[in-house]
C-alpha cells in the first residue's frame, strides 16, 4: 500500500511538468548525481547528464567504436605524442571560444585539481601543448594504450577556462560546457533541468528545447510516472517490471548488454573502520564469497536477468578472462575458512547500501544468505550520493556500489584496484597487482592486455578486497512516440536524434 502511495504522490508532483511546451523531454534518473563537474563528480546518473550538458573530445558509438565529437581526428607521432585535431567554430554555453588553449586548461585542471577524480585516468600525459588555435599535442610519460578510451569519458569534457576559474570549487553548482544544453537550474533530490544552447555547433541534431532529469529511486514510483506520461524516459528500469512496460500500448523498451557491475567492496586499509575481522583478515572475505549463490540472488531480485560474475569486465568485452569464474556457494567451505582464520562466534559486518528498494532486496538476500554460514550482517541505508562521501572517507566495513563500465578494461580496473586510485575505497594495496595494471597500460595487443589481467585476476581472488557479485543489462524504458533513441552499451543517454514521431 505504501508503495502504491508513493507512486501515486510522485504522479501528482510531476503532473505540472507534463504540461509544460512540447520542446521539453522529461527523463528519470535512478539516483540523484553527486556534483556536476566532470573533474570531481563520480557518479553514474551523473554521466547520463554530462551526456546533455558537456561534449568530450572523443564518444563511442553503438558498437564501442572511438569516435570524434570535439576533436576532428588524432594521430600518435611516435607512442608518447598525442597530436588531436580540434573542430573550429565551437563555443561554450557563456559565448567563450573553445580552442587548444581551452582543452590545455581543462586536461590540467582533471590532471592538478584538488580531489580530481580524472587523475588516475589520465596520469599518462606529462604535459600538454598547444601547437595552433586547433591542434593539441599530448606529451606522455610513457605509452598508454587505454587513453583515447579515456577521453571518450568525463576526462575527455571541456569546460570553460573563464566560468571554472571564476566559480573555482563551486564550479559543479553552474558548470558551462561545450555541449548541446546549458545547465539552468538544479533543486536537489528534485531535477536537474537544462535549456537549450542555440550556439551549439550541432544543433540541427537536437529536438527540444528543454530536458529535465528526475530522479527517482523508487523504481515502483518510475514506472508508475512512465505510465502516467508525467515522464518521457526513463534510464533504468528493473527487470521485474518489464512485463508491465511491454503491457503498456503507449511504452517501448530498449533493452542491451551492459558494461558495468554491482559488487561489495571491502575496508581493508582506510581509517578505523577497516578494523574488523572481514577487513582484516582475506579468508573471512572469502568465507562470506562463499556464502552467496548469486544465480538464486539474481534470479530474486533481477527475474534471472543478469549474469553473475567475479571479474570486472562483461562477458562482451575483449579483455574477459574466461578462467575466472565466481565459485558456488557453498556453506561448509565458508564454515572451515572461518575456523581456519580462527573465528569463534559469528561474524559482525555493517554492509552499506544507497538506499533504492532493488539495492535493499538484493541486501536483504544477501543478508539471509550469509548467516547460514555465521555472519551477522547488518544493513546500513544510505542516499546515493552520501554513500559515495562514505565510500572515499572509509567510513564503512562493507559498501555494496555499482560501477557502470567502461569500454576499455583499464576503466574498470586501475582506479578501483590500483594503490591510491580514485575509486578504490577500501585502499587495498597489493604492488605485484600495482604493477601488473601499469604494466598492461603500456601494451597495445589485446591477447597480451588480457594475459596480463588474467594474472591481476588471480592476486585479487586470493585477497579479495571486493567480491564481484553480477553484471547488468542496460533496460531503458520510454514512451512509444519517442523516436530516434540509440542504445550504446555503456548506457549514457544520448540526445542527439530523439524526437517525438507524430
Amino acid at each position: 500500500m505504501r508503495r502504491l502511495l508513493l507512486a501515486a504522490a510522485a504522479v501528482l508532483a510531476l503532473t505540472p511538468l507534463a504540461a509544460q511546451a512540447q520542446g521539453t523531454l522529461k527523463i528519470g534518473l535512478r539516483e540523484d548525481p553527486d556534483i556536476l563537474d566532470p573533474t570531481l563528480g563520480s557518479s553514474y546518473v551523473g554521466r547520463i547528464v554530462y551526456a546533455g550538458m558537456c561534449d568530450k573530445l572523443f564518444d563511442l558509438d553503438a558498437k564501442l567504436n572511438i569516435i570524434p565529437q570535439l576533436a576532428t581526428g588524432y594521430k600518435y607521432e611516435d607512442p608518447t605524442h598525442l597530436v588531436i585535431t580540434l573542430r573550429a567554430g565551437v563555443t561554450f554555453q557563456d559565448g567563450e571560444k573553445l580552442d587548444a588553449e581551452a582543452v590545455k586548461y581543462s586536461l590540467n585542471r582533471h590532471l592538478t585539481m584538488k580531489r580530481s577524480m580524472r587523475v588516475g585516468e589520465i596520469n599518462a600525459i606529462q604535459s600538454i601543448e598547444v601547437v595552433d588555435p586547433l591542434t593539441v599535442r599530448l606529451v606522455l610519460k610513457q605509452p598508454s594504450s587505454p587513453l583515447l578510451a579515456q577521453l571518450t569519458d568525463r576526462s575527455g569534457i571541456i569546460v570553460a577556462p573563464q566560468a571554472a576559474e571564476k566559480a573555482g570549487a563551486d564550479f559543479g553548482l553552474h558548470p558551462v560546457c561545450a555541449g548541446p544544453y546549458a545547465f539552468a537550474e538544479r533543486v536537489p533530490q528534485d531535477r536537474i533541468v537544462l535549456k537549450r544552447y542555440p550556439g551549439y555547433w550541432n544543433a540541427k541534431d537536437y529536438h527540444f528545447d528543454e530536458v529535465v532529469y528526475l530522479p527517482i529511486t523508487n523504481s515502483a514510483v518510475t514506472l508508475a510516472n512512465l505510465q502516467a506520461g508525467s515522464m518521457d524516459l526513463a534510464e533504468s528500469i528493473t527487470p521485474t517490471d518489464i512485463a508491465a512496460v511491454k503491457a503498456d500500448p503507449k511504452l517501448k523498451l530498449a533493452i542491451g548488454d551492459g558494461l558495468g557491475y554491482v559488487g561489495i567492496n571491502f575496508n581493508v586499509n582506510n581509517g578505523p573502520a577497516a578494523k574488523t575481522m572481514i577487513g582484516e583478515n582475506p579468508l573471512v572475505r572469502r568465507a562470506f564469497e562463499l556464502s552467496i549463490d548469486r544465480t538464486a540472488l539474481i534470479q530474486v531480485v533481477f527475474n534471472g536477468m543478469f549474469t553473475p560474475t567475479a571479474q570486472a569486465n562483461p562477458p562482451s568485452s575483449p579483455f574477459y578472462v574466461p578462467s575466472i569464474q565466481p565459485p558456488a556457494r557453498d556453506i561448509a567451505a565458508a564454515k572451515a575458512l572461518l575456523k581456519q582464520a580462527g573465528v569463534t562466534g559469528r561474524v559482525p559486518v555493517e554492509l552499506t547500501v544507497p538506499n533504492s528498494p532493488v539495492n535493499m532486496q538484493a541486501a536483504e538476500v544477501i543478508q539471509s544468505m550469509v548467516a547460514e554460514a555465521g555472519f551477522d550482517l547488518k544493513i546500513r541505508a544510505m542516499e546515493f550520493a552520501s554513500s559515495l562521501q562514505a565510500g572515499y572517507a572509509g567510513n564503512f566495513q562493507a559498501y555494496m556500489i555499482g560501477w557502470s563500465g567502461r569500454s576499455d578494461a583499464d576503466g574498470n580496473m586501475w582506479a578501483l584496484m590500483h594503490t591510491g586510485g580514485t575509486f578504490n575505497y577500501g585502499h587495498h594495496s597489493n604492488p605485484a597487482m600495482d604493477k601488473l595494471l601499469d604494466d598492461a597500460r603500456l601494451v597495445t595487443d589485446v591477447a597480451q592486455r588480457r594475459d596480463i589481467y588474467g594474472k591481476v585476476w588471480a592476486i585479487q581472488r586470493q585477497d579479495l578486497p571486493l567480491v564481484y557479485l553480477w553484471t547488468a543489462k542496460n533496460i531503458v524504458g520510454m514512451k512509444k512516440n519517442l523516436d530516434g533513441f540509440v542504445q550504446v552499451p555503456d548506457g549514457l543517454i544520448r540526445l542527439g536524434g530523439l524526437h517525438f514521431s507524430k
